[in-house]
């Protein structure tokens, strides 16, 4: 396992979040698994 922090950018605003994902994700499983996060921490 490894945490990598990307930088999404969603409805215009840029968040950088981190991600713990397994040594051997592939970029767009990572940038998908970030996005995610970010819409469900401000969905509230």
């Amino acid at each position: 396992m490894k945490e990598i922090t990307v930088v999404v950018n969603l409805n215009g605003h840029k968040y950088q979040t981190n991600v713990v994902v397994n040594g051997k994700a592939r970029q767009d499983e990572i940038l998908n698994l970030a996005e995610e996060q970010v819409r469900k921490q401000w969905a509230r």
